[in-house]
């Protein structure tokens, strides 16, 4: 199943990324060639670019691929790399937690507040927070349980790599 919502989630990712690329190129064609644009393109083409941001959070979340640094945890013994490792998802959690209420407690504002000019409700773009939080937050809850029953492998606990070099999802697993 998880698999599953990782491979859905790289395929929104990709179709947002390609409608951009599209709407952005397409404007900028239409302006210099023909003198017009399509001004739609320009807020959807912003609104997909914050729903890739946060849908790419999760998925760097999963992979492990968010920024860290590692020069005290390096130095800690398997016991202090959990200690630190279940300090820093409880707070991702908290973080989480206080994301979803926050955007739950903006929610009516977001929905009764317009795009200009496509007219959507704002809901539909800050709504991919919840999405955000619940998916970051059930990655920091899972990762919390395997250090909490001693599962989680030494390479797990410390997420920062040498090399800049792309993990591959089917190297973790």
């Amino acid at each position: 199943m998880t698999r599953l919502l990782v491979r859905l989630a790289d395929a929104v990712l990709a179709l947002l990324l390609a409608a951009m690329v599209a709407m952005v190129f397409g404007n900028v064609v239409l302006r210099y060639v023909f003198n017009s644009g399509i001004t739609v393109s320009e807020e959807l083409s912003r609104f997909f670019f914050v729903w890739l941001t946060f849908i790419g959070a999760v998925v760097a979340m999963g992979d492990g691929s968010h920024l860290g640094m590692d020069s005290l945890v390096a130095r800690l013994g398997r016991r202090g790399r959990m200690v630190c490792a279940a300090v820093s998802n409880a707070l991702i959690l908290l973080c989480c937690v206080l994301l979803f209420l926050g955007t739950l407690r903006q929610h009516e504002i977001n929905a009764t507040t317009m795009a200009p000019v496509t007219g959507i409700p704002m809901a539909w773009v800050f709504g991919v927070v919840y999405l955000t939080a619940a998916g970051i937050g059930v990655h920091a809850v899972l990762r919390l349980a395997r250090i909490a029953t001693g599962t989680i492998r030494d390479d797990e606990l410390i997420e920062v790599r040498e090399d800049e070099a792309p993990v591959l999802r089917e190297d973790r697993p």
